[in-house]
């Protein structure tokens, strides 16, 4: 099945969600969330992810995790994660109490489409010797729509995977070998990109797929997977990207306010009396959507 009939499989399945001009997304991906060990990818990025969470919360934005929220190639059980990182996904379940989080799944998490998974492990976690509530009775598709409530535009939502044959269809065995050749290699020092990152010839192929499917459908297309930002400019293409959360520089998504769309930038910054501080900078946009 080629990449466009697979992405199209995906669109016609992808549960809908309405929003009009007062909605407030962020939208993230590529977390590979480990368990805090030398192959933990997301380890450097996790304060820098909790303060940018914080902020979302705070200032009323629903969070979107379009896939590979959490390393479930490398690792085999989910549990260790949520422990290592107890404190993003306590945050992560205000969002969801709030009924403000969304959670696809990616090629590296692509368990959770399990009903058992979400039901027996992503229900609750424990902390400081008690049960608490986490995500109960969670949905996590493979796509999500957007659809303005107004014009009626919709934007798609997908982890980007489905432009791969190794990583769709054929992922058990890419599966292994990530979790039986490169996970020993990070686990000794070795430094192995995550998946599409690895090679700059990979991304290209996956992008030109995802941006044909958006162009032939003329729909506006979000996507994650390749680590690697896109951000088109009005009238000169419909494929967005936004980005990882595990590059050395910082974490990057994609903010819906106000009935516009900017991709933008988090990362440590110095004040002048030595203090680290988040730093939040818009690195495209916002553009109004109707514009695209």
């Amino acid at each position: 099945m080629s990449a466009s009939k697979r992405l199209c499989c995906v669109y016609k399945e992808a549960p809908v969600l309405s929003f009009d001009k007062s909605a407030k997304f962020i939208i993230m991906s590529d977390c590979h969330r480990g368990q805090g060990n030398t192959g933990d990818n997301f380890l450097p990025n996790r304060i820098l992810h909790y303060a940018a969470l914080e902020y979302y919360y705070k200032n009323g934005f629903s969070y979107i995790e379009i896939g590979d929220g959490d390393e479930l190639w490398e690792n085999r059980q989910i549990q260790p994660i949520i422990t290592a990182h107890s404190d993003i996904f306590r945050i992560m379940s205000k969002f969801y109490n709030d009924n403000r989080l969304y959670m696809l799944y990616g090629n590296h998490d692509i368990v959770k489409r399990r009903r058992r998974l979400a039901d027996k492990e992503l229900c609750s976690l424990y902390c400081d010797g008690e049960e608490c509530s986490l995500f109960p009775s969670i949905e996590i598709p493979e796509g999500l729509i957007l659809e303005d409530a107004d014009s009626k535009k919709r934007l798609l939502l997908v982890h980007g995977h489905q432009a791969s044959l190794l990583n769709d269809t054929f992922w058990p065995l890419a599966r292994f070998l990530v979790r039986y050749f490169w996970r020993p290699l990070e686990l000794i020092g070795f430094c192995a990109p995550t998946g599409a990152a690895r090679t700059h010839r990979k991304k290209e192929i996956i992008e030109k797929k995802l941006s044909a499917y958006a162009k032939s459908r003329q729909i506006m297309l979000i996507a994650g997977h390749t680590h690697r930002p896109a951000y088109p400019k009005p009238g000169h293409g419909l494929y967005f990207n936004d980005g990882c959360c595990v590059h050395p520089g910082g974490i990057t998504g994609i903010e819906i306010e106000n009935g516009k769309i900017a991709l933008v930038k988090w990362f440590v910054s110095v004040r002048e009396d030595a203090g680290l501080y988040a730093n939040r900078q818009i690195l495209e946009g916002p553009e109004n959507i109707d514009d695209f």
